[in-house]
């Protein structure tokens, strides 16, 4: 595989995608109307049960991540048709973009597999990754897998990124050290 794993302090990579809904999104873009950091959330894609309920989750808890001023969205490598049958299901209150190539997947370091059967889908696709991207444009935080459940768990990472944003406790990106 030919990818190389992001850095924490790095800057995220300028990666635009289609949107669900229409229109396009810039994962480092300025986030949503109150927010200043952005947490993307990707996703392996339709064929994946774990999927939809890791993200019916996080829609249940997008109000506490809107409340810490971090914006959310999910993308995949999935192509329109899958990535809204699955949103059918999961009814997301927050963006979801589609067709993550493999250069994107490579881009930003998640595990790409390639499905077992044509049974399970028709392309290689990203393993589970969450990155909080800073107001600097920074990725705060990283967390990749290379199986579908091993993922983090969403309400620590409210709760971590509580403490995080707290001013007071003058939390610094970790794992930096050279």
């Amino acid at each position: 595989m030919n990818s190389s794993k992001l850095v924490a302090g790095q800057t995220f990579p300028d990666i635009t995608l289609a949107l669900l809904g229409g229109g396009e999104i810039n994962l480092t873009a300025v986030p949503a109307e109150g927010c200043d950091w952005r947490m993307v959330v990707v996703y392996r894609g339709k064929h994946c049960p774990i999927c939809t309920q890791y993200l019916s989750t996080l829609n249940e808890l997008l109000p506490e991540f809107k409340k810490l001023g971090v914006d959310v969205v999910a993308v995949s490598a999935d192509p329109i048709e899958k990535a809204m049958a699955q949103m059918e299901l999961v009814k997301p209150l927050f963006d979801v973009a589609y067709g993550l190539s493999i250069e994107q997947m490579q881009k930003i370091g998640v595990y790409i597999s390639n499905p077992r059967s044509p049974d399970e889908t028709d392309r290689p696709f990203a393993e589970p990754g969450l990155f909080i991207i800073n107001d600097k444009k920074q990725a705060q935080i990283i967390d990749i897998s290379n199986v579908p459940f091993s993922r983090p768990e969403l309400k620590s990472m409210i709760m971590g990124l509580g403490f995080i944003r707290n001013p007071q406790n003058n939390y610094p990106i970790r794992g930096t050290y050279k």
